[in-house]
């Protein structure tokens, strides 16, 4: 979903005539494979990569993408999913006997049997509070709590602080969101009878001229907010669909103090959420209802290449396991930790986790997850998320730190979102930074990627997306070097990084600091660097290298700039 600023919010209601200029990124389309000495771009490096290993055999590696869902029927990766061989599509029969039936490209952990799916869902701060403020609400001296209602007790004030300790001006800028809204459904209305068709581009838009009052007015008012948010190639249909996916979101968490939230999920799964061992549900429905996401992670990492489509994804010899667990909400702990443990058991070798909330109820599922793909020798992939917070001392899970010992995941690499000094600087002003639990930061500003209907492409950023870059960059390199461990790819993807000497603004403080302060490794991540080093850890150095070119691609439609 688009993160709209309060700023562009509250301007659009005092726009009246005026004109605003608006800089506009430099970023072309697939910027971020460039190399920078060649291309000018702060890219991994993708082409050199490929140069760097030609002639080398390649194997197949399954890259796991548990997310919102995938568009099955695109373009560029109907023939990259991967396809369940020991199940027979479509006859209602569990033929693995694994306990999801038909389960060919994967699984839906938030759906139903009845074959509904959870589109939206409440916030894990909502739940929290909710679930035991009969319980802790009327507690004044935690320490005759038992050890283990102190660590709820814990978080559940930790819940309260946000719910009821917010800034009140909240309570204001939702009326203002709300107005907001209804003014640029208002003036799109005057727009779509004044520029003749009901579906328009806002650079269609700004191209428009318009000949009365109200619809220069109109113009100004709803041009504005595209310029604000840098969606001029969005529809008016899609961005008013995504500002109202928006306004529900807060709308929802506003809700939180009044009442519990609606249980969507129990409506539709059905399961019992606080059994782990009730885990044989959802369908295989793993496209559903929310699609846009998934699908433009799964590009980034592996639509295929060379084909005259869209764009190339990164990795050229892998298959996409689509599992959907991630609703327009929270995802839940216990569908997060079985969709891992589905992953690894159907022969996923990396996990792309492009999700996360604050709060983990029930981490010590997820660890148990974690631990076990960790002995299975898999690659966990995780965004550090989009709140320009430091995570080192802000909570932000799932986490590659065990909660029992405190102990990290040595298979497990948490991705901060990095940009080009032509497009707003190195490090993207949304990510979440830490230097000690931010492994490697990698491209994620305005990316271009598969979108789905209609075999559409368009660009999105966010952590969201720099962490299927280092998925994608992981499966390129087992794939061409497989007797890699998963420690030892982890180490290859973080050692080759390439570092940045100059200084880079630190997300929300706006401070200017080395890179090395606010990430493990201060570097940005290269796939050539990384082959290289790859080449070296194996004692296998590839054949000699030629130069290769990649040919032009068509033009497509696209979509608007989306941060996740």
């Amino acid at each position: 979903m688009i993160i709209f600023s309060k700023n562009s919010l509250l301007g659009i209601l005092m726009l009246s005539t005026a004109s605003y200029s608006f800089a506009q990124s430099d970023l072309p389309k697939g910027w971020h494979l460039k190399d920078k000495t060649k291309d000018g771009y702060q890219g991994i490096s993708l082409d050199k990569a490929y140069d760097f290993v030609k002639g080398k055999k390649s194997h197949t590696v399954i890259v796991a993408v548990i997310d919102s869902g995938i568009d099955t029927t695109h373009e560029d990766l109907k023939s990259v999913l991967w396809v369940n061989a020991r199940e027979i599509p479509g006859n209602g029969i569990d033929d693995d006997k694994n306990g999801y039936t038909d389960d060919v490209n994967g699984w839906n952990f938030i759906g139903g049997k009845d074959g509904r799916n959870v589109k939206e869902d409440s916030y894990e701060v909502a739940r929290v509070y909710h679930k035991y403020k009969a319980k802790f609400a009327s507690v004044t001296n935690a320490s005759t709590l038992s050890n283990e209602d102190k660590e709820l007790y814990g978080m559940w004030k930790k819940a309260d602080k946000q719910i009821n300790g917010g800034d009140k001006a909240d309570g204001v800028q939702l009326l203002i969101l709300r107005r907001t809204y209804d003014a640029v459904a208002k003036n799109d209305s005057i727009l779509r009878k004044a520029i003749g068709k009901p579906i328009y581009t806002g650079t269609e838009l700004n191209a428009f001229v318009a000949t009365t009052d109200d619809a220069k007015k109109a113009k100004n008012n709803v041009l504005y907010f595209f310029k604000a948010n840098n969606s001029l190639e969005m529809t008016n249909e899609t961005f008013i669909s995504e500002f109202g996916q928006y306004l529900s979101g807060e709308e929802r968490k506003a809700e939180a103090l009044e009442k519990a939230p609606k249980d969507y999920r129990g409506e539709i799964v059905k399961d019992n959420e606080m059994d782990y061992n009730d885990k044989y549900y959802g369908n295989n429905d793993v496209m559903a209802n929310t699609p846009f996401h998934g699908t433009h992670v799964a590009g980034i990492i592996g639509a295929a290449r060379k084909n005259g489509k869209g764009m190339d994804g990164i990795a050229d010899n892998v298959r996409i396991m689509a599992i959907r667990a991630v609703p327009d909400g929270d995802e839940h702990d216990k569908d997060v930790a079985l969709a891992i443990r589905y992953a690894v058991d159907n022969g996923a070798k990396i996990i792309n986790m492009s999700f996360g909330k604050n709060f983990s109820p029930e981490k010590h599922w997820v660890d148990d997850a974690v631990k076990y793909a960790e002995s299975k020798n898999v690659l966990l992939v995780h965004a550090a998320g989009n709140d320009g917070s430091n995570i080192d001392s802000v909570d932000n899970f799932p986490s590659g730190i065990y909660k029992k010992d405190n102990q990290a995941a040595t298979t497990w690499i948490t991705v901060g979102a990095s940009g080009d000094a032509k497009g707003g600087g190195i490090v993207a002003g949304f990510s979440n930074y830490g230097k000690g639990t931010i492994d490697v930061f990698a491209p994620g500003v305005k990316i271009y990627s598969s979108v789905p209907g209609g075999n559409t492409y368009g660009d999105a950023q966010g952590t969201s997306m720099a962490s299927p870059v280092v998925a994608g960059t992981a499966a390129f390199i087992w794939s061409y070097f497989p007797t890699l461990t998963a420690q030892q790819l982890k180490n290859v993807i973080e050692k080759s990084a390439m570092p940045v000497t100059v200084k880079v603004t630190t997300p929300g403080s706006g401070k200017s600091v080395l890179l090395t302060d606010i990430s493990r490794t201060g570097g940005v991540l290269n796939a050539y660097e990384a082959a290289k080093l790859a080449a070296q850890m194996t004692g296998k150095p590839p054949v000699a290298q030629t130069k290769t070119t990649t040919p032009a691609k068509p033009v497509k439609k696209v979509k608007p700039v989306k941060t996740f």
